[in-house]
C-alpha cells in the first residue's frame, strides 16, 4: 500500500517541476513591519487595516530606458544647475546645459545616476517594491519601437533570482506607444516572439484575467497566424494618454490623470478594473489640465491640490498632498488595480518651442525639479527625506490592500546562550532575504562608475526572547560571521518605546557600535536624539558559525514590569553612521530602509 505522505511529496515534487518559479515559500512578510517617515508620519498597521482583501492590485510605472552609450559626458541635474545658474532657465544655450545629450535629471537618485543594466540597482529594487505591496511594473515602451530588451533582459535574471531568495517580486507588463501605429505593432510582435511565445521568464508574467498582461492596442493586427496568435494570446488593455477627458473605449486603462480621475474597465456589478494614481502631473491651467510641459507657472506639482490649491510652505512637496488625493480617489472609486505613475522615470528632455512643447524659452516636460516631479523611488538631494514618498506609498497601498495579522509571540523562556537548540521552539521568526549582499561594480549615466563592496554578512533571520529579567535577541546570517573587530559588525538598534521622537530615528538604544576590551558586546543608550550614543551596560553575547546571540537585562532597557512593545533592526557595516537612508544603500539592514521588526506581547 502506498502511503499517503509518499503521494503527497510525489504530487509536491510534480508541481515544482510544472511551476519552477512560481511563489511557494515566500515567507518574507513586510506586512509585519513597522515604519515611521521623517516627518513623523506612522505607516498604518494591521489594527487599521484590517485582513488582507481579495483582488486587490496595485501596479506600477517603471523606466527601464536608463542605458545610453555616452561615458564621456558630465550628468546633468536641473536641481543643481539651475541653483549654481538661475540664469539658465531662461537661456537654452547657457554653458550649463551642455551641447550634446538633452536629457536631465530632475534630481539625483539615491542608488546614484545608474543605468537599468545595474544588478546592484535592479535587487534593491525587487525588495523595495515587494516590501511596499506592488504587485507589478509596466515598463514604458511608449516612444518609437523601443523595448529597452538589454535591461530588461538584466532584470528577468536578477528578480528571477530575488524570487528564488524570498522576495516576493512585482510581475512584469509592457505598456506600448498610445495608439494603434506602426511602432506599437513593431514592439508588440517583437516581444511576442522573444519573450512570451517561447515562454521565457514565465515566472515573472503579470496576468489579467486568465491571460498574460500587456498596455498596448490590438486594432492594427492583421489576419496572418502570428498576429491571430498574439491577438488571442494577451489581455490587451490599451493606454488611455489624456489626463482630463478619461477612457474613449471600455478596454482602456489609464496611466496618469488630473483629480477627480476616471475609472477604467466598467464592469457588470458597476466597479471599475482601474484607476490611475499620480504622484504630480506635468498640466497646468494654461494648458486646461492637458499634458504639457511640467516648467510652465501653476503645473500640478506635488503640493498642489484641486481642492486647496498649492502648500505655500518652501517645503510643501514633502507631504504629498496630490498623491493623496489622487489616492482618496481611487479609494472612492474602489478598483480592482491601482496604476500608480510612477517609480524611476527621473530624465527629462529639454525641448525647444519648434518641438511643439509650452515651455518658455524651452521645455522640460515629463520630470523638473522638486515639486514638479513625479518619481517615488527615493533620492539623494532630500537628504533624510528622501524616501516620504516610498513611505506614503507603502501606507495607502497598506490601506488599499489590507494586511496580514500579525504573528503571536511565544510564551516566555529563558535561554541559555550559546546553547544549541535554545531557540527552537521561540517564535515569530523574523525571516529576511538572502542573497542580497552581492558587490556592485557597474557604470552609470555618462561618465559615473559605481562600485559598492559593503555587502559582507547577509542577515536572513531574528527572534526574540525574554523571562522576568532579560531580552534575548537572535540573528542568523547566511554563512559564517565575520569577526566581531569588524567595524559597525552586526549592530542592533532598539527603538524600546515605539516612538520617533525619542532617540535617533526612534532608535533609544544600540548595541556594537563599540567593541568591548572583554568578551562582551556594549549597549548605549541614545543622547539627545542625535547621533550621539552613552555607554550603559555590557552584556554576554555567543557566537557559533553564522549564528549570534545577545542577552541584556530589563532593567538596563528600563522594561522592568512592563509587557514588551519594541520596535528593532540588524544592520552590518552601516558608512556613513547618523545618515538613515544608509539603511537603503550600504552592507545589509533587516528589515530594510525605515523598516522595524515589531516585537509584542
Amino acid at each position: 500500500m502506498i502511503k499517503k505522505t509518499s503521494i503527497k511529496l510525489v504530487w509536491m515534487a510534480l508541481l515544482i517541476s510544472l511551476f519552477p518559479m512560481c511563489d511557494f515559500a515566500q515567507s518574507v512578510n513586510s506586512d509585519q513591519w513597522a515604519a515611521t517617515d521623517a516627518l513623523g508620519r506612522k505607516v498604518r498597521e494591521y489594527n487599521q487595516t484590517g485582513n488582507k482583501k481579495k483582488d486587490k492590485f496595485v501596479a506600477m510605472f517603471y523606466w527601464t530606458w536608463h542605458q545610453g552609450k555616452d561615458t564621456t559626458s558630465h550628468v546633468r541635474n536641473i536641481t543643481d544647475i539651475i541653483r549654481k545658474y538661475p540664469e539658465a532657465m531662461k537661456d537654452y544655450y547657457h554653458p550649463a546645459w551642455g551641447d550634446k545629450n538633452r536629457v536631465c535629471y530632475w534630481e539625483q537618485p539615491l542608488l546614484g545616476y545608474y543605468k537599468t543594466t545595474d544588478p546592484w540597482v535592479l535587487r534593491k529594487h525587487a525588495e523595495m517594491l515587494a516590501d511596499a505591496g506592488v504587485d507589478a511594473v509596466f515598463f514604458d515602451c511608449t516612444n518609437g519601437s523601443l523595448t529597452w530588451k538589454d535591461s530588461y533582459e538584466t532584470m528577468f535574471r536578477v528578480w528571477t533570482q530575488a524570487q528564488k531568495d524570498g522576495v516576493k517580486v512585482p510581475h512584469i507588463a509592457y505598456m506600448l506607444p498610445f495608439g494603434a501605429v506602426s511602432n506599437s505593432l513593431v514592439s508588440l510582435r517583437q516581444l511576442y516572439r522573444d519573450v512570451y511565445k517561447p515562454g521565457r521568464y514565465k515566472n515573472l508574467w503579470f496576468y489579467w484575467k486568465g491571460k498574460p498582461c500587456i498596455m498596448a492596442y490590438p486594432d492594427n493586427l492583421t489576419d496572418s497566424k502570428e498576429d491571430r496568435e498574439i491577438s488571442g494570446f494577451f489581455t490587451f488593455r490599451p493606454g488611455q494618454p489624456d489626463y482630463v477627458n478619461g477612457p474613449s473605449r471600455n478596454d482602456q486603462w489609464g496611466w496618469l490623470e488630473d483629480y477627480p480621475q476616471h475609472g477604467y474597465v466598467k464592469e457588470g456589478n458597476g466597479k471599475y478594473e482601474e484607476v490611475p494614481v499620480g504622484v504630480s502631473q506635468n498640466a497646468s491651467p494654461e494648458t486646461k489640465g492637458h499634458c504639457s510641459a511640467f516648467n510652465l507657472p501653476g503645473s500640478y506639482g506635488r503640493s498642489y491640490t484641486k481642492r486647496n490649491g498649492f502648500d505655500p510652505r518652501i517645503d510643501g512637496y514633502f507631504y504629498g498632498w496630490n498623491f493623496q488625493e489622487q489616492w482618496d480617489r481611487a479609494f472612492e472609486l474602489d478598483p480592482e488595480l491601482v496604476f500608480i505613475t510612477g517609480w524611476n522615470e527621473y530624465t527629462a528632455g529639454q525641448w525647444l518651442p519648434k518641438d511643439h512643447w509650452t515651455g518658455d524659452p524651452f521645455s522640460f516636460v515629463d520630470e523638473f525639479d522638486w515639486e514638479h516631479s513625479r518619481d517615488i523611488e527615493p533620492n539623494k538631494g532630500w537628504g533624510d527625506k528622501g524616501d516620504v514618498y516610498y513611505l506614503q506609498l507603502i501606507d495607502q497601498v497598506r490601506k488599499f490592500k489590507g494586511m496580514s495579522a500579525p504573528e503571536k509571540v511565544s510564551l516566555p523562556k529563558s535561554i541559555m546562550i550559546g546553547k544549541d537548540g535554545e531557540w527552537a521552539d521561540v517564535l515569530p521568526y523574523y525571516k529576511h532575504y538572502k542573497g542580497n549582499v552581492f558587490h556592485r561594480d557597474c557604470r552609470g549615466s555618462g561618465n559615473t562608475y559605481y562600485k559598492n563592496n559593503t555587502g559582507r554578512n547577509d542577515i536572513v533571520g531574528a527572534k526574540v526572547a525574554r523571562d522576568s529579567e532579560k531580552v534575548y535577541f537572535y540573528v542568523e546570517t547566511a554563512e559564517k560571521l565575520t569577526p566581531k573587530t569588524d567595524r559597525n559588525w552586526m549592530m542592533l538598534f532598539i527603538d524600546i518605546d515605539r516612538d520617533k521622537n525619542t532617540g535617533w530615528n526612534g532608535y533609544d538604544f544600540i548595541v556594537n557600535r563599540v567593541n568591548s576590551k572583554r568578551k562582551n558586546v556594549v549597549v548605549e543608550k541614545n543622547v539627545g536624539d542625535r547621533w550621539e550614543w552613552e555607554q550603559v551596560s555590557e552584556s554576554k553575547f555567543a557566537v557559533n558559525g553564522n549564528k549570534l546571540e545577545i542577552e541584556i537585562s530589563r532593567k538596563v532597557l528600563n522594561l522592568c514590569g512592563k509587557a514588551l512593545n519594541f520596535e528593532f533592526k540588524w544592520n552590518d557595516n552601516m558608512q556613513e553612521n547618523g545618515d538613515i537612508m544608509d539603511f537603503y544603500v550600504n552592507g545589509d539592514t533587516a528589515p530594510g530602509g525605515r523598516f522595524n521588526f515589531v516585537y509584542s506581547e
